[in-house]
């Protein structure tokens, strides 16, 4: 096994946050930009391509989030095995390389096809870039604090969209809708080279580490999975097979299916009800604003309660809201409901990747986060289309109950079909975490009775 020291670490290593706290920190931040360069986009992008590119049919005018959403899915499952072929840091790097032109092509677009392209090119750099973080935070803490460490990860870069998608819709009501906005993103992108390039450390280690120190899970329930899995193979039992794996997936793509429907049509219905563009910004960013902060409460409370109360009552929430914008045409009543679908949202989004850290094997997580977050980031693709020609066949209304009653049934199905992967601990958990000295074996072994170490 490569020693630490090879990779830049001098100490020997050891899973926990606390162990960790400064790389893990580090990568917060780090994610806080990526959130960042998506966040651009939020409020003026809609608004752009119908008022400076004449788009009226509204299937045209989500063409950009599926663009984004087809490559960011496709890029999410070859950054797993990217991840697990050449480290963690080189695809990170990588992926900011690539977000370089991003803001430049928004701002100089003369067509839309430059707004296309400028959208692959983000949905590359969102593939790489936060999915590498997601595996390198969980790599890190170890198994005893996955929930909070993946709240903390999209807290980080959700209140970063939210806060951008409300920066960049004053600075557009009051400078206009290009240039100006998109200069965040392009202070978000040098700074995340920057940090990602010269700050960041390899965690691939953590990972063996913690393969190393597997125990297998008391009630027999992951006999199946074992540590050596082909690519196939962990595409199967993450999207079909392995039930609280393929329930995961199946929700985070409904759960990004409504989120590409809010990011696409919410922007133009809120328009069509005669909202200022500053009355929009705000109501854009409340719903990523609650969704960021809550996932610093829901992220550790699936550490203590598990994870399918959470995933469960967060879809039919998030079900919920949706029929309340569908039904609502004020300001207020949709600030509430953008504060009730953040809120789901939270419950949801950080609870499924901990889920997925919790069943796959530390020797094919990171392939396994690539594959769920696949099929997550397809639900943009497929939310866009399919709002799109709804709204265009019936109205915008329409294809927000239609969504309202699809995440239902996603929640419904997490009901029948997940399993609980992380049982409540009665007696807490530890940040402490585990000591490795190269050659010699793995400290602090455990028989977990209550809390399943990762691919139990």
């Amino acid at each position: 096994m490569t020693t630490p020291a090879a990779h830049g670490f001098t100490t020997p290593l050891r899973l926990g946050l606390r162990a960790n706290l400064a790389q893990f920190v580090m990568l917060v931040a780090v994610n806080a930009l990526v959130g960042g360069m998506l966040g651009q986009e939020r409020t003026v992008l809609p608004l752009l391509a119908e008022t400076e590119f004449g788009l009226t049919g509204y299937t045209s005018a989500l063409t950009f989030i599926l663009a984004f959403g087809a490559t960011k899915a496709a890029t999410n499952y070859l950054a797993g095995t990217l991840c697990d072929r050449y480290g963690r840091k080189p695809v990170l790097v990588i992926g900011w390389l690539i977000a370089l032109p991003v803001p430049l092509l928004l701002i100089y677009a003369p067509t839309w096809g430059w707004v296309i392209t400028a959208n692959v090119l983000l949905g590359i750099n969102q593939g790489l870039t936060w999915s590498t973080t997601v595996i390198m935070k969980i790599d890190l803490v170890g198994p005893d604090r996955r929930g909070l460490a993946m709240g903390l990860n999209e807290a980080a870069g959700y209140l970063a969209v939210a806060a951008t998608a409300l920066a960049t819709g004053y600075i557009a009501a009051t400078h206009g809708l290009r240039p100006e906005p998109f200069y965040l993103g392009t202070a978000y992108a040098a700074l995340g080279l920057g940090l990602s390039t010269l700050a960041v450390r390899e965690t691939r280690e953590h990972a063996r580490l913690e393969a190393a120190a597997h125990t297998t899970r008391t009630d027999g329930r992951h006999h199946h999975l074992h540590a050596h899995l082909t690519n196939r193979q962990v595409f199967v039992q993450s999207s079909f097979r392995e039930p609280a794996l393929s329930a995961a997936s199946q929700a985070g793509m409904v759960n990004n299916l409504n989120d590409g429907l809010a990011w696409g049509l919410f922007p133009l219905l809120f328009a069509a009800a005669g909202l200022s563009i500053a009355q929009i910004g705000v109501l854009v960013a409340l719903y990523p604003a609650v969704w960021g902060l809550g996932q610093l409460i829901t992220g550790a409370l699936s550490d203590h309660t598990g994870r399918k109360p959470l995933i469960t009552s967060g879809m039919l929430l998030q079900g919920g809201a949706l029929a309340i914008v569908a039904l609502s045409d004020s300001f207020t009543t949709w600030a509430v409901a953008a504060v009730l679908l953040g809120a789901g949202t939270a419950m949801v989004y950080p609870t499924l990747l901990a889920t997925i850290g919790d069943v796959a094997h530390p020797s094919w997580r990171a392939r396994s986060v690539g594959v769920y977050r696949l099929w997550r980031d397809s639900g943009f693709a497929i939310g866009a289309l399919t709002a799109g020609l709804l709204a265009d066949t019936f109205s915008i209304r329409t294809a927000v109950w239609a969504v309202a009653a699809l995440t239902v049934t996603s929640g419904l199905i997490v009901a029948v079909r997940m399993y609980e992967t992380h049982p409540p601990s009665p007696s807490g958990t530890s940040t402490g975490g585990h000591r490795f000295t190269p050659g010699q074996p793995p400290a602090g072994r455990r028989a977990c009775h209550h809390l399943p170490l990762t691919g139990d």
